[in-house]
């Protein structure tokens, strides 16, 4: 069987952390592994993650921020595959995990991702957008598509062999490292046609206009890191990233 790491990194998330970790812990495939990254929190987030049995490591310390977070817990996982499940984020339904062990054992893949719906802030039965990835192509980058970051679930080989998170990315980090992996080493991708991930709005890159344009910004910088050519077109689409998912 499989084995899957889910790394959280959390920072005062005293509010959401308790349903983010239960989501997990209800999960019915068993050979699941959490590793929960706090960067020194100080609020009662560690008193609610000591008090799941399910978390097999946790650390808290002070880190650089999200993406150094989990790095870290990439680097603490032992699970052949990874996923990444933001502190205020949760799965669909108890399925997701046995969903995708099951794809990655049939379709030898390296990656996997879904669907992604985005819920109120307070009521989080009420949806405010999806976002509906579609397959992926070779092509499908360069015209401003990515997939949601918390639907992305990867092999660590993979890490291992093209890099962890580019902590000089920014908020464009979890896009930097899915043009890495999916469009310059082109790593065996398959799409689940589900929804995997509820996220609560308010992501930090989308707060504000300038949060926006200082990640479209960044966004651009991603192809430069990579020594890649968005070409003409791809530099007009890019503030536009992500529009054409969203319904």
């Amino acid at each position: 069987m499989i084995k899957i790491s889910i790394i959280t990194a959390t920072f005062n998330s005293q509010k959401t952390i308790a349903h983010t970790l239960k989501c997990v812990q209800q999960q019915t495939y068993s050979n699941v592994e959490h590793i929960i990254v706090d960067g020194n929190s100080s609020d009662a987030t560690m008193n609610l993650v000591h008090s799941f049995n399910h978390i097999q490591k946790k650390i808290s310390e002070k880190d650089n921020g999200i993406y150094d977070a989990m790095n870290k817990g990439i680097e603490l996982a032992d699970g052949e595959i990874i996923g990444i499940l933001n502190s205020d984020d949760f799965y669909a339904d108890e399925f997701v995990l046995e969903n995708i062990a099951t794809i990655f054992e049939n379709e030898n893949c390296d990656a996997i991702y879904g669907n992604l719906l985005y819920v109120d802030e307070d009521d989080i039965n009420k949806v405010t957008r999806k976002w509906i990835s579609g397959n992926h192509t070779k092509q499908s980058f360069l015209y401003g598509w990515m997939p949601p970051h918390p639907t992305f679930f990867i092999r660590k080989k993979c890490y291992e062999k093209y890099g962890k998170f580019n902590l000089n990315l920014g908020t464009a980090a979890d896009y930097e490292l899915m043009l890495r992996m999916l469009f310059k080493h082109k790593v065996k991708t398959a799409y689940l046609p589900k929804t995997l991930v509820h996220m609560r709005s308010g992501g930090a890159s989308n707060k504000t206009v300038k949060n926006r344009l200082l990640a479209n910004k960044n966004d651009r910088l991603a192809w430069k890191v990579n020594n890649l050519n968005p070409y003409w077109f791809t530099l007009f689409l890019k503030p536009l990233r992500k529009l054409n998912q969203f319904i």
